[in-house]
């Protein structure tokens, strides 16, 4: 079965600093016309940070789309402007979040975090032997992070309570579990 949706045509609703929104008609398999609305969103990376006492590290910040804080693995869209790689944003990321530094890190995952409406790719690494930078970058305007850490059996109970509940959270901790187990 031939699932391949032809866009014939794509009308820009919005051009911002993160994200663009255009508006296609599309041609289905069936040859009925559709209309998709899509988000294009820069790549992103995600850290799984664990310190060298096996606790990660995550951050609470308000989230303006859901209306309230979360708590998260640490993350950021990569530099488009920079031509900025995964590894370059992670340690990008890595100092203007947490003010830590690092050289290994391990790729664990690579995913399209909603693929209903966007086009965001995120690169989730593995983060370890976590170092104090000397110099800390500048956190994006408006960005305030409450920094934590947390054993596996806490962040396992906070899944289950519900107080995560971001995917790319998630996801982490459930490869963070499987290693204890390898």
């Amino acid at each position: 079965m031939d699932l391949e949706e032809k866009v014939v045509s794509s009308e820009d609703i919005y051009q911002g600093a993160i994200l663009d929104v255009k508006k296609q008609t599309v041609k289905l398999s069936n040859g009925e016309i559709a209309h998709r609305e899509v988000v294009y969103h820069s790549k992103s990376v995600a850290m799984l940070a664990l310190t060298e006492d096996n606790k990660i590290i995550l951050e609470k910040q308000w989230r303006a789309p859901v209306g309230k804080a979360m708590i998260e693995i640490p993350a950021g869209k990569m530099d488009e402007r920079d031509n900025e790689n995964p590894e370059k944003t992670l340690s990008r990321e890595l100092n203007e979040e947490l003010r830590l530094k690092s050289d290994d890190f391990k790729l664990i995952h690579a995913i399209y975090p909603s693929v209903g409406f966007t086009d965001e790719f995120m690169y989730i690494y593995l983060v370890k032997n976590l170092k104090p930078v000397e110099n800390d970058l500048d956190r994006d305007q408006g960005e305030f992070l409450e920094i934590n850490e947390y054993t596996l059996d806490e962040v396992k109970l906070m899944i289950k309570e519900g107080t995560i509940n971001d995917g790319k959270t998630i996801i982490a901790i459930q490869f963070w579990e499987l290693m204890q187990s390898r």
